[in-house]
């Protein structure tokens, strides 16, 4: 239980106290009535005497009273009614509330920290009322009457003739049989005879005589003058006196029951206005024993026009509902005791002490004696002579009954004269005078008569005060009997059907065991009394119990919040309202956050729907968005019936203050962080074969790598137009925020271009939530950038659509526990500030909704269809917050967030706006097919655009043609077989030998530029106005390697008029090309060893081309014909086809493979242009009967690209540096010999069935040799991974790389060749030695002059090499030295000596070279590359 202000042996003392009468004439009752008091509430502020009293027991001990208190009121006739003691206890109780500004405890129980009102003074208030108002009953004593205190006036004609009236009265109404009520405690009552005096208004000398004249008749013990009225009530003003009666009239007892009006009787009106009530409680007027417990109905609804938060004040009577409101409301004003000076409230205080002392106590002693006297002349008779005597007393009584009989009803009834009910009275008057060891033993005694007697009620009541006696005898010589309470209340509520008396013993004993710290047994004893019958009861009961819970030794804080629950469930129907709303709130305390959530589902709805009966409405809203806001695993109907209930106190909330700002709303739920915006217009869809470029778009998915290579693109285009350098102020464009983006920034939004916020809604919940008028909410600043000091700037808000237009959507649909996400645009037509607050949107559901099954059985959004069953406009703010900092030391210690600033751009001026189209572009193609395509530049804006460029990481890919019109094919017409390339038509003759053209890389946009891969786009005049459009020819040639490719190509183009904030535009496009195989080509080079050609010097080459069909028969190709093989090189060409086989078709059919070769021979002099210059050479040897001009577009465009990206590769691999310079440039030379820098271009065509129609596909294939002997491939090699070897651990001593050049380099340096006859007859029977001359022609490859030594000496070194070339020698000088200067040739003339016939290798001599002016000597011999046989003949 809670704390209470008074200890319990202060409680009990206090709620059982001598009850005394007041009886009143109409003159007295007239001048207490000046102070607005009846004469008991007058003296009940002085009713507590200030010092200890004495007593005598029968016993002649003395015995002390302490803090003695009497109980002074009016008589009243009728007992008073159980609605109305209802009722008032329902006003005591909704009176009292928490103060304000109390400091609830703090109590800690494991993890919970609780805060809890340690008091309940609603609970002391009701026991206090509720002990009081407790009617009087005929098997107890205590509230019955000792007393009666007559009261007349002095100012009366013959106050003593009056005094003998009021005695008349008492005396009819104490033995009257028509007065059942109120009850005495003995038949010869103490009659107290007190003379009013009015001190201001009286004449004290004839009140004086009349006291005196009391004294001789009534005796100085039985009579008293009280003086009162010292000062008239009009001087009120003039000093302040205090009101020590307002603290006892708040609380209306209704013991006080009696109305202004004259008489002492008068309670007629109260009966009337409780007839109600009576109807209600299906009673009648015999019932005594309490209330019944068959309420049908709460008897007293709240009143309305009463306000129940007020303390009620006003005088202690029980009115109607409406006139108790008039009075209370006419009484807040009003000074009680205004007429009263201090002098007189002493008289009062003494009056009552004058009372006690001389009156009341030698009363009660004398009464106890006499009672004792009664009792000990019983106790020498037998017990059975005193049980015949007892039924001599009692007359007819029923004969003893079974246990059952009993069980139905409360026993038997005493006569008031029973000898039992006189040891009772005994026990009582003992108990009322604080005499607790006599009240015990009397107690006890009766308590055995009773159950003796199967009296049960009277049982009960023994037990209960014998109970209590004990408790409270002075120095505990025996512990609490809480069995006999025990019994008491089960006999009361069981068998008695007195649920009163049981409340009595429950508050008594629960109280008992609590300065016990019996807390366990407490709770169990106050549950056990709740019942249906009373709300009000059980609520407080249940409250009590839940304190009990949490102040145990180790708090049960779950039991505490769901008794709590349980309490305020019993407020909430007594019509407690606050109460209630106060229990839950506690209770939620326990339950909030512990993942309990269907129980804080339901306490956050009683509290939403008790908050907003109370019309505290901010509170009912927040409650109701706890419900809705966390995961709810309620069922699709009961979070309907939220949203529902939610949506209606919202409603009521925005109609209380229209005008206010919009109510942030708690639904949807929208995540911050994946709010995305994007910054212009919607991409327009395919057109037939007009394809827009694909840009940025909110339906693409963010990838980091994508974003970097568009950064990259964008920088390398920058860096070109600002002069290979990037300046500081560049950022790269970004059209799509969203959290990946780097948003530290102010974005720049063009004006006149749509701002598109996309947000992601989120509905949390198992019902359908329709969002209706949704748009973005904004505030806008215009300023003017353009320099000018803009004094007068305002703020804008959302009511300003000439500055910024914004989108509605009429309606947007989320399905049950679904994520979706809105666009919504915006479109400045205003320089100047944006900042995106949030959305503004009507939450509402669906009608009917409940009855929707699954998801997908909702219709669309934006059908219109949906009806709204109820909506609140509100707004939901976009917050999003920046990225976490983690640079300096400070804020990796700390957690410090960055700005993130996408919803916040910088609206800038008007800015040419680009738009391409492509038509005819692919999607698959062959490798190395060409296609030619369009595209088609649109500017759309209202400003002319230039400095149109485009880049990719893949230049080989496409081309726009050369960059002159000669060389550039014009568009043909759109005939399937017509060819994409320029052709010329040749005659039949020209087969198999070259024809040559010659073109510069320039031409072709390939520059010997840092950048090859920024290609500006040739516009006509380089600038496209507005509105204006372009459609220039595009060549793409398919990928070498198979798959598919993502080609990004990033537009760059700038505004005519520079702009501050804005330098340039881009516009992305990326195209998806499936490439698939098609032909596979390999070439090699190697000298020809014959010598001569026409020109007569050295450096003949042959080529070997080998074509693979490596085409898969998906792409419906039936077959490649080779058409025309073209070389491309600054020094050599190719001259004549060598064909080996006469076959002249170059058809290559599935999985096919072709071999060509070709001769080479260098350019003549006027053709080799020096190094510097970027002219090629170009030699076609055609197939067919077209020459296609490969020094034109696109042939040529594609060959310089492929020729240009493999440089790049080229130069990417790093270098070696040795430390003699010396020996790298001799490699240098020596390694320039085996170069050869020739480009072979395969051109084909391929015949595709496709449709039942047979296409012609062309393309080209490009192979560049760089290296004599080295297989050259037309597509990229995949390099095998190396096997795994273990690994070497060593000390790197020399990290110098060996300089020394390769065997094939060495071997290219010099070129050897022997001139011999195939066959030599000779007579051997003749002459024994044959003699044959032989040439070796000797020629320097190189630009360097050359050393060498021939050796001819045989130095064989396995028996294999004996036998080839036998027993043969070398005749005359066996080693030559000689030097070769740059490209020389030289002849020797040698002789080979034979002794048998045979076949003979005559490549036994060895050369050694060496670069003339290097020291180092480089030696190695020459490896002829084929055996030089001769055949010896015997003729």
């Amino acid at each position: 239980m809670a704390q209470c202000v008074q200890s319990v042996q202060e409680l009990i003392p206090d709620s059982f106290v001598p009850c005394v009468a007041a009886l009143c004439s109409d003159e007295a009752e007239r001048l207490t009535r000046l102070n607005h008091l009846s004469f008991a509430e007058l003296l009940k502020p002085f009713s507590r005497l200030t010092s200890e009293v004495h007593m005598r027991d029968p016993n002649n001990q003395l015995h002390i009273i302490k803090n003695l208190k009497i109980a002074v009121s009016n008589i009243v006739t009728q007992p008073p009614q159980p609605g109305a003691i209802r009722k008032l206890l329902s006003d005591v109780v909704s009176g009292s509330q928490p103060a304000e500004g109390l400091v609830a405890n703090v109590i800690t129980a494991g993890d919970y920290d609780l805060n809890i009102s340690a008091t309940t003074p609603w609970f002391e208030s009701y026991r206090e009322t509720f002990l009081q108002s407790m009617p009087a009953s005929d098997h107890e004593f205590l509230n019955h009457y000792l007393a009666c205190m007559l009261v007349a006036s002095s100012s009366e004609a013959d106050p003593v003739e009056q005094f003998s009236k009021l005695s008349q009265e008492q005396h009819r109404i104490q033995h009257n049989s028509d007065y059942s009520y109120p009850k005495w405690f003995i038949p010869n009552t103490l009659k107290y005879y007190v003379l009013l005096h009015d001190v201001s208004a009286g004449d004290e000398q004839r009140a004086e005589s009349i006291y005196e004249e009391m004294k001789q008749k009534y005796g100085t013990q039985g009579c008293y003058l009280l003086k009162i009225n010292s000062r008239t009530s009009n001087r009120a003003s003039d000093e302040q006196i205090p009101d020590p009666w307002s603290q006892y009239l708040q609380k209306n007892s209704i013991q006080n029951q009696e109305s202004y009006e004259d008489g002492p009787c008068t309670v007629t009106s109260n009966k009337n206005s409780d007839s109600n009530l009576l109807s209600l409680d299906g009673l009648d007027n015999e019932v005594k024993d309490g209330l019944p417990n068959n309420f049908r109905a709460h008897p007293l609804q709240l009143d309305p026009s009463s306000d129940p938060s007020n303390s009620i004040d006003g005088p202690d009577h029980v009115k109607s509902a409406s006139s108790l409101h008039e009075t209370k409301k006419a009484n807040t004003g009003i000074i009680h005791g205004a007429c009263l000076t201090l002098t007189d409230h002493d008289r009062i205080r003494q009056f009552i002490q004058e009372f006690t002392f001389r009156g009341l106590l030698p009363h009660i002693e004398k009464t106890i004696r006499q009672l004792n006297d009664q009792l000990i002349s019983r106790k020498g008779l037998s017990r059975s002579l005193f049980s015949a005597t007892k039924k001599w007393f009692s007359g007819s009584k029923v004969p003893e009954k079974s246990i059952n009989e009993l069980k139905n009803t409360s026993g038997l009834l005493y006569p008031p004269e029973a000898p039992e009910l006189q040891i009772r009275k005994m026990a009582d008057l003992c108990f009322l005078v604080q005499h607790y060891d006599l009240a015990y033993s009397c107690y006890h005694t009766a308590k055995k008569d009773f159950l003796n007697d199967q009296a049960m009620l009277y049982a009960a009541g023994a037990l209960e005060m014998a109970a209590v006696s004990a408790f409270l005898q002075p120095g505990a010589p025996r512990p609490y009997p809480a069995h006999y309470m025990d019994t008491a209340i089960q006999t009361y509520r069981d068998i008695c059907k007195n649920i009163v008396l049981a409340e009595r013993c429950v508050l008594l004993s629960a109280e008992i065991l609590k300065s016990q710290s019996k807390y366990s047994e407490a709770a169990a004893l106050l549950i056990r009394l709740t019942s249906e019958d009373s709300d009000l009861r059980s609520a407080l009961l249940l409250e009590q119990a839940a304190h009990c819970f949490i102040n145990m030794k180790s708090p049960m804080v779950r039991k505490y919040a769901f008794h709590m629950i349980l309490a305020g469930h019993r407020f909430s129907k007594a019509g407690q309202k606050k109460h209630a709303l106060r229990c839950y709130c506690q209770a939620m305390q326990v339950y909030k956050g512990k993942g309990w959530s269907l129980a804080e589902d339901h306490i956050n709805f009683t509290i939403g729907r008790q908050s907003y009966t109370l019309r505290q409405l901010d509170n009912a809203v927040s409650a109701f968005r706890h419900i809705l806001i966390n995961e709810s695993k309620q069922s699709a109907a009961q979070q309907g019936a939220f949203l529902r209930e939610y949506l209606y106190v919202y409603k009521n909330v925005s109609q209380l203050s229209p005008d206010g700002p919009l109510p942030q709303l708690p639904l949807p739920y929208i995540n911050s962080s994946a709010t995305r915006v994007f910054f212009g217009h919607d991409r327009r869809p395919a057109d037939g074969e007009k394809q827009a470029a694909t840009h940025v778009s909110l339906d693409q998915e963010y990838d980091y790598e994508s974003s970097q290579q568009w950064r990259e693109l964008e920088e390398q285009v920058v860096a070109l137009v600002n002069k290979g350098v990037i300046p500081s102020s560049f950022h790269p464009t970004q059209y799509c925020l969203n959290s990946y983006s780097d948003n530290s920034r102010f974005p720049l939004a063009v004006v006149e271009e749509p701002i598109t916020v996309e947000v992601a809604f989120r509905n949390p919940l198992k019902v359908p939530l329709l969002l209706t008028d949704l748009s973005l909410l904004w505030k806008f600043q215009p300023k003017d950038f353009s320099g000018k000091n803009n004094e007068d700037v305002k703020e804008l808000v959302t009511s300003e659509p000439e500055m910024i237009g914004t989108e509605v959507i009429s309606e947007f649909l989320i399905n049950s526990e679904e994520s979706k996400v809105a666009r919504l645009k915006l479109f400045p037509h205003h320089i100047g500030e944006l900042h995106v607050l949030g959305v503004v949107y009507n939450l509402g559901t669906i009608q009917g909704s409940m009855t929707v099954d699954g998801i997908g059985a909702l219709p669309g959004c934006h059908t219109g269809k949906h009806s709204l069953s109820m909506s609140v406009r509100g707004r939901q703010d976009l917050e999003i917050q920046g990225p976490r900092l983690n640079n300096t030391k400070e804020e990796k210690t700390s957690i410090k967030y960055g700005p993130d600033r996408r919803l916040d751009p910088i609206i800038t001026e008007e800015m040419p706006l680009l738009e391409v189209f492509f038509i005819h572009f692919p999607t698959g193609l062959l490798c190395g097919e060409i296609r030619k395509a369009y595209v088609e530049f649109v500017n759309v804006s209202k400003c002319p655009l230039t400095g149109l460029k485009v880049v990719c990481k893949r230049p080989e890919f496409f081309t726009f043609g050369g960059n002159t019109a000669v060389l550039t094919p014009l568009s043909p017409s759109a005939s399937e077989n017509c060819s994409a390339y320029k052709t010329v038509v040749t005659d039949s003759t020209s087969v198999c030998t070259a024809l040559t053209s010659s073109a510069s890389s320039t031409d072709f946009g390939i520059g010997t530029g840092s950048h090859p891969e920024v290609i500006p786009v040739p516009l006509p005049d380089t600038v496209l106005l507005p509105g204006a459009s372009v459609q220039l020819p595009m060549w793409l040639r398919g990928p070498d390697e198979e798959g598919v490719h993502e080609i990004n190509f990033l537009f760059y183009y700038e505004g005519v008029k520079t702009q501050s904030k804005v330098r340039h535009r881009i516009l992305r496009h990326t195209a998806v090309i499936c490439t698939s195989r098609s032909l596979n080509v390999r070439a090699t080079v190697c000298r020809s060893n014959s010598l001569e050609d026409e020109e007569g010097r050295g450096g003949n080459m042959l080529v070997f081309v080998d074509v693979e069909n490596i085409n898969t028969s998906e792409a419906g190709v039936k077959e490649f014909h080779i058409v025309q093989v073209s070389s491309s090189s600054k020094h050599w060409k190719l001259q004549k086809s060598v064909n080996l086989s006469e076959n002249k078709d170059a058809k290559l059919g599935s999985r096919e493979k072709g071999k060509f070769c070709f001769k080479a021979i260098r350019c003549k002099e006027k053709e080799v242009a020096t190094q510097s210059s970027e002219k090629y050479t170009f030699a076609d040897i055609i197939f067919g009967n077209e020459q296609i001009v490969s020094s034109a577009s696109p042939c040529a465009d594609f060959f310089y690209r492929s020729l240009s990206s493999e440089l790049r590769k080229s130069q990417a691999q790093p270098s070696v540096h040795t430390e003699k310079q010396s020996i790298e440039d001799a490699v240098r030379l020596i390694q320039k010999c085996s170069e050869v820098d020739l480009n072979v271009v395969i051109l084909w065509k391929a015949y595709v069935v496709e449709d039942s129609k047979q296409l012609i596909l062309e393309g080209q294939h490009h192979v560049i040799l760089h290296t004599i002997g080295k297989e050259a491939f037309s597509y990229p090699q995949k390099q095998e991974p190396p096997e795994m070897e273990l690994l070497k651990f060593f000390r790197p001593e020399n990290t110098t790389v060996s300089s020394r050049p390769s065997v094939e380099q060495l071997s290219n340096l010099i070129k050897t060749s022997l001139h011999y006859p195939e066959s030599f007859n000779h007579p051997f029977h003749q002459k024994s030695l044959c003699v044959v001359p032989v040439t070796l022609l000797l020629s320097n490859c190189s630009k360097a002059d050359v050393d060498v030594i021939v050796d001819l000496r045989h130095k064989t070194t396995s028996p294999e090499s004996l036998e080839i070339h036998g027993s043969f020698t070398w005749l005359g000088q066996t080693q030559y030295k000689l030097q070769l200067k740059s490209e020389e040739i030289h002849s020797l003339q040698l002789k080979a000596c034979f002794v048998h016939t045979g076949v003979y290798n005559l490549g036994t001599f060895r050369v050694f070279a060496k670069l003339s002016d290097q020291v180092t000597v480089f030696e190695t011999s020459q490896q002829n590359s084929m055996p030089a046989l001769i055949i010896i003949n015997n003729v």
